[in-house]
């Protein structure tokens, strides 16, 4: 067999089938879909600050938005994207100065982006709940 007819059966590049996800390649993947997410999120953000900066009927017909089942997802969604994308920051740093490159340190780390953010939203939300029953 020659060498010019086995590099022709090789495939050009590594596919799919050949991979099996790593929690660290899925965190990956979950960080440029939160940035996404948090580009999509500040949409509202900026609804929020028109409403706010005009009269009381547009905050009223925005609050009433959040306030409905789906504002509550889109808002608990938002934050998770904010402290996953915090995180996952973090530990894109972290590895940049050479920190906890090896695989079972970076799967610890992926491990470690996931729980945090999942806890600090949950966290955040029982504040958010606890400071809305007391404000008026």
């Amino acid at each position: 067999m020659s060498v010019r007819s086995r590099v022709r059966s090789r495939p050009l590049s590594p596919h799919l089938q050949i991979y099996r996800l790593t929690i660290p390649m899925v965190m990956s993947i979950a960080h440029r879909l939160t940035g996404v997410a948090l580009y999509l999120g500040t949409l509202v953000v900026t609804w929020w600050l028109i409403a706010l900066a005009s009269n009381a009927n547009s905050y009223a017909v925005f609050q009433d938005f959040l306030g409905s089942w789906l504002g509550r997802i889109i808002l608990f969604g938002y934050i998770w994207a904010l402290f996953h994308h915090m995180l996952g920051g973090i530990r894109h740093l972290l590895w940049d100065i050479g920190l906890w490159i090896d695989l079972p340190a970076a799967s610890r780390l992926a491990w470690a982006t996931l729980i945090g953010s999942t806890g600090l939203t949950v966290a955040a939300w029982i504040a958010g709940q606890s400071l809305r029953a007391v404000l008026p």
